[in-house]
């Protein structure tokens, strides 16, 4: 059974009905119009100038969390010069929207993502790492490219709780996913990671509540489309994303790099829910 789906008309005062409707229809037309021309132009990117295709997505996704409403309030920094892992709770797929809006960055994600119509040739332009979690004789193969990635200096994001959820907390990282973290630089070192916290913070101003949040996290059997819809009917949203220390592998297991990433992942989402940050 599908996972009950709020209703942003019933539920959100701030905004009648109607207007509500007409945000999002105005909304999704302007994604339309940003998008599908700037496909077309990652791709040629791709291929003549890979330095500008690592740059050209965060750009657009600049602009489509202007459409969006998405206010972003950023502390720390984001390892920049370097290779480096992101190890970041997930909530929703906004989530990818902020992230890629900060820093040039890709992702490693679940295969069936690049099957998603219009999401996975997004994914793919963006140079995702898929990841077909069934396969284990593809590990060695999928650890090789992100080994080869993260030499190259590319930033990767990986959610390595394996799952979205509500965004009221962060579930244990699985570090059997964190197989990337061995990779190592040209020097010999294990690559550096670096947690990160997103935390949904506030909706027209107001602080976010519990009962709104799920407006803007998606996860269970919640369908896309429909939770799109009401995400953007719901209106501007305030999200905190949190930059913490970074670390290697030099020191710790592959288990005690979860457990600590974890935990400051997990500091950091309290803070910002809080407005201690």
């Amino acid at each position: 059974m599908a996972s009950p789906r709020p209703s942003a008309q019933a539920d959100l005062p701030p905004l009648f009905p109607a207007i509500a409707t007409l945000r999002a229809a105005t909304v999704l037309a302007a994604l339309a119009l940003l998008t599908l021309p700037s496909m077309p132009v990652q791709a040629l990117l791709l291929r003549l100038w890979p330095r500008g295709a690592r740059v050209f997505p965060m750009l657009y996704h600049r602009a489509v969390c202007r459409l969006l409403g998405l206010r972003i309030k950023v502390t720390g920094k984001p390892v920049t010069g370097e290779g480096v892992l992101m190890l970041a709770n997930h909530a929703s797929w906004l989530d990818i929207v902020l992230l890629s809006a900060i820093t040039p960055l890709s992702f490693v994600a679940k295969a069936e993502i690049a099957g998603w119509p219009i999401f996975g040739t997004l994914a793919r332009l963006q140079r995702t790492v898929f990841v077909a979690r069934e396969r284990r004789n593809q590990t060695g193969a999928v650890a090789n490219e992100i080994g080869a990635r993260l030499a190259a200096g590319d930033c990767l994001v990986l959610f390595p709780e394996g799952t979205s959820h509500d965004g009221n907390d962060v579930l244990p990282f699985k570090s059997a996913l964190l197989g990337a973290a061995e990779a190592r630089r040209t020097d010999g070192r294990h690559v550096t990671v670096q947690p990160v916290s997103i935390a949904y913070t506030g909706c027209h101003g107001m602080p976010m509540g519990r009962e709104i949040r799920p407006f803007f996290a998606w996860y269970g059997n919640m369908e896309m489309a429909p939770h799109l819809w009401e995400a953007l009917k719901a209106g501007p949203v305030d999200v905190t994303v949190s930059f913490h220390p970074t670390a290697t592998m030099d020191r710790m297991s592959r288990k005690e790099l979860a457990q600590a990433a974890r935990a400051e992942v997990a500091s950091g989402l309290s803070r910002a829910l809080a407005g201690r940050v």
